[in-house]
């Protein structure tokens, strides 16, 4: 199972790699083919937006998986193991309400915007506000996950803290034995006689 999910991320990244690609052939080609050729590309600007919004709504699946979106850990990390815990249950619980909203809404512009065509591409609005509803399945599977963690014990005490910052990673780099060595290797020879 682990294959699949990891997998399906994987696919995730090369999506976002390949749609920020299109969008920079597609509005460099159309700022070249303006001035210098007096014409553009139609579909340009309206598919430059609609994978700008894809591609926002897919990072935010991806830097949820990797517990990359920005927090505040002062207090949840002074608490005690069992505070941690609560806090955890408390906010992936009211994550997943929001995450409910958020699908509820979206389907709901999905289905009354199936039939008006973009005017550029002809493509159905339905595509444009669908992203809604595939970020909303992908991030609740992403909290039901953590949630059967933590109800499971699977959850050690350093995850129960949801965020990620530099300093975490710089005093991981500290602790970690032979990280001085490597660091010191990476940046060439010493300048010591």
């Amino acid at each position: 199972m682990t294959r699949i999910v990891d997998g399906y991320f994987r696919f995730l990244r090369f999506f976002i790699a390949v749609a920020l690609a299109i969008m920079v052939v597609l509005v460099f080609g159309n700022v070249v083919l303006r001035y210098a050729f007096n014409s553009g590309i139609t579909v340009s600007e309206e598919l430059s937006r609609w994978l700008f919004v894809w591609l926002t709504f897919i990072g935010a699946i991806v830097a949820m998986r990797d517990r990359a979106h920005l927090g505040m850990d002062s207090v949840v990390s002074r608490l005690p193991l069992w505070g941690k815990k609560a806090c955890f249950l408390v906010s992936n619980l009211l994550m997943l309400y929001v995450v409910w909203l958020f699908a509820k809404g979206s389907w709901q512009q999905t289905i009354i915007n199936l039939d008006n065509m973009a005017p550029a591409t002809g493509l159905s609005s339905g595509f444009y506000y669908g992203v809604g509803v595939f970020f909303c399945v992908s991030a609740a599977a992403i909290i039901v996950y953590h949630i059967y963690q933590l109800v499971s014990g699977r959850m050690t005490e350093a995850e129960l803290i949801q965020i990620k910052d530099s300093e975490d990673e710089a005093k991981d780099m500290i602790e970690r034995p032979g990280a001085d060595e490597a660091a010191q290797s990476a940046a060439g020879p010493s300048t010591k006689r």
